[in-house]
């Protein structure tokens, strides 16, 4: 599959086992590169969507002058969004449970900005996804909080994780999105990336 995609050094620039899960079951041979200390900082005033494909372009800029010629490097952003609100990854465990606190009950928004970044191409994506928690009790958000250590994770949870079996009523749009990647998206943008050698065969 993705036969285009021969004679690409392909790169995930992340470090979330994730989403190098999701990755690896499209059938991609890659290395993850990860870049410590890049700034994900965005200006004011951009909507969920847009804050999310902003830093995922802004993460794949990171690596454009370390790029060799036959290199691909796949960066992404994730970010849970209430009310207009954008909720990142939680600074303390008590900043995850307050977080928590907050979704309890209520429709969130999930989205994912994703940059295919090539020394001639860059092309990117963002896929947003409702998630309706059920109410969670105090015990069940200490519980998952202590437990998991979910600081790793915007919104302070893994849909994959226990938290996911029990807390999620509803999902409306992509699931994996909600992982991280919302790969059916990317794999219709990597099939279309012309091939090195410049003509344009497709799978």
């Amino acid at each position: 599959m993705l036969e285009n995609l021969k004679g690409y050094h392909i790169y995930l620039a992340s470090n979330s086992p994730r989403r190098k899960e999701l990755l690896q079951r499209l059938g991609l041979s890659f290395q993850v590169r990860s870049l410590a200390g890049i700034d994900e900082t965005y200006p004011e005033g951009l909507d969920y969507e847009e804050v999310a494909h902003y830093v995922a372009r802004k993460k794949a800029d990171a690596y454009r002058s370390l790029m060799q010629p036959n290199d691909l490097v796949i960066t992404a952003d994730t970010i849970v969004s209430l009310d207009s609100r954008i909720f990142g990854k939680p600074h303390s465990l008590d900043h995850a449970k307050d977080m928590l606190r907050e979704l309890s009950g209520r429709t969130h928004k999930v989205s994912t900005g994703v940059c295919v970044l090539t020394n001639g191409i860059e092309r990117s994506l963002v896929a947003t996804t409702d998630v309706t928690f059920a109410n969670l009790s105090e015990d069940e958000i200490c519980s998952y909080v202590d437990q998991y250590i979910p600081l790793d994770k915007a919104g302070s949870y893994g849909v994959q994780d226990w938290i996911g079996l029990i807390a999620v009523e509803r999902i409306e749009g992509s699931y994996f999105n909600v992982m991280g990647l919302p790969v059916q998206r990317l794999y219709n943008l990597l099939k279309n990336i012309p091939p090195i050698d410049g003509t344009d065969e497709h799978i």
